[in-house]
């Protein structure tokens, strides 16, 4: 048995305060540990596997139990368990990499999930179990349906997984056109699929929908646009999901927080006609920035790779960013770029742009864009992965795109979609403005754009530095070096 230091230099441990927001952290009862976040089963699948370096991934708002549930899971087993403070991006996403940049070679994810696909790690999921007073649930819902012959599809958060089945139970009582929906948990991870219903009659025959991580099945005769959809958790960029991805469904929702049982009142045709500007938007661009928000899914750099070769066709430029969780004042940096397309899971790529310089968009809005053969329709795609040759939205770019021109409904200006041949412009004539001044041609790549900086980074100076030997520098980390001296003397 071993427990892992945080955080040490040279065998002394610093104590460090991690931000944490205080008011959606509530630590959990001592006797209900257990329970919560499954210690006995996360003990179990440990020592199955003989695994060494277990990393456990607790989102900001769990925080505040991580030391209890690691002390508990550590007193158990042999190999080594730590945590992982922070995440690279989005606290839903299994966050491989930084696992992996400490020898991990395993990791317990809690919480609440985007279910995302990963391959490198084995990954042992831990939902938690937020409270839900099912009795309420099962009343709210029949009063928003008095109709039992109404066909419904329930959804909800993984967090409300665990009282599915009780759920589901009370429910199928008077309403036989019930179907619910199953968590659609990763291949490759090992998590028994407890409190997740389904409808037997539809399951054995009939349509299989697979959207958003959840997995559900419809009888032959039925139509998914027939269906209203029922949501239990809070609101959510899970919820946002389901509804972007479902919006020809009429949405209900029940919050176990406050218990309240609504329609869904969210203008989802009006959100769907903001997402076709932002494709209006990326049609214009001429510089696009593909920006990497995940480097744990699987596929994103096939879906890297298709984004590259669409903008190309389509006569346009791209560049490549890594930039961890984004900020306005990151990507604000590179005002060259027209247009950023951000490659991330599908509840972190439907970013509200209004506070950013320059409209973010989807691999699905940018394929819009670019893509002579796929058209706007009602249907929209969250997850890039359905994008790839061999996905269900799969639509192949044609080898060679015909220069099309058309007028943009943003700017009233012509525009082009396609390569075309460079046409040699005399210098003899020079572009003015109003005022008869020369005026300046704007710069039509990043390169250009750069040369026209008066700042344009560290200069390398090859070959002007002289050589020296290596010098032995400061160890430990920012908040308190070993060899630095004691600010208190």
């Amino acid at each position: 048995m071993s427990t892992a230091a945080f955080f040490t230099a040279d065998e002394v441990s610093l104590e460090r305060k991690a931000d944490v927001d205080i008011e959606n952290c509530v630590s959990t009862a001592d006797r209900e540990i257990n329970e919560v976040y499954e210690v006995n089963k996360c003990i179990q699948w440990i020592q199955e596997r003989n695994l060494q370096r277990v990393a456990l991934q607790f989102p900001d708002e769990l925080m505040c139990d991580a030391v209890t549930v690691t002390s508990a899971i550590s007193k158990a087993v042999e190999g080594q368990v730590f945590i992982l403070g922070d995440t690279s991006y989005g606290s839903c996403c299994v966050d491989e990499v930084a696992a992996q940049h400490y020898n991990a070679d395993s990791l317990i994810h809690f919480g609440r999930t985007c279910l995302s696909p990963t391959q490198r790690l084995p990954v042992l999921y831990v939902f938690g179990q937020v409270k839900v007073d099912v009795a309420d649930c099962e009343g709210k819902f029949k009063e928003l349906f008095p109709d039992t012959t109404i066909p419904i599809v329930l959804l909800y958060d993984t967090v409300y997984s665990y009282a599915i089945d009780r759920i589901t139970e009370a429910l199928g009582v008077d309403y036989h056109h019930l179907v619910v929906s199953v968590l659609d948990i990763p291949n490759h991870c090992n998590t028994d699929l407890q409190g997740q219903g389904h409808c037997a009659t539809c399951q054995k025959q009939g349509l299989k929908v697979t959207k958003c991580g959840r997995t559900f099945w419809l009888p032959e005769e039925c139509n998914l646009s027939n269906y209203t959809m029922f949501y239990i958790g809070c609101e959510s960029l899970t919820l946002t999901n389901l509804m972007m991805t479902f919006n020809t469904n009429l949405f209900y929702s029940y919050n176990p927080a406050t218990q309240i049982g609504r329609k869904e009142g969210v203008n989802i045709n009006r959100k769907l006609m903001k997402r076709f500007y932002m494709i209006e938007k990326a049609k214009d661009a001429h510089i696009v920035g593909i920006v990497v928000g995940t480097l744990g899914i699987t596929d994103y750099l096939q879906v890297i790779n298709r984004l590259k070769d669409i903008v190309k066709k389509s006569g346009k430029k791209s560049y490549t960013f890594v930039v961890g969780k984004l900020n306005v004042a990151k990507l604000a940096n590179f005002m060259e770029i027209d247009v950023f397309v951000l490659v991330a899971c599908a509840e972190n790529s439907l970013l509200d742009s209004s506070d950013f310089y320059k409209p973010i968009v989807t691999p699905y809005e940018l394929e819009i864009a670019c893509n002579t053969e796929r058209d706007w329709t009602a249907d929209y795609v969250t997850d890039f992965r359905s994008l790839i040759p061999g996905g269900e939205n799969y639509v192949a770019m044609p080898e060679t795109l015909e220069v099309q021109t058309d007028v943009s409904l943003v700017t009233g200006k012509l525009r082009t979609i396609g390569v075309k041949e460079d046409i040699a412009v005399s210098t003899a004539v020079v572009p003015r403005n109003q005022n008869m001044a020369v005026s300046e041609v704007p710069a039509d790549t990043a390169g250009e754009y750069l040369a026209s900086r008066s700042w344009r980074g560290l200069e390398q100076q090859l070959g002007e530095t002289e050589v020296t030997k290596a010098l032995e520098g400061q160890k430990g980390i920012a908040a308190g070096y070993t060899n630095e001296p004691d600010a208190d003397s």
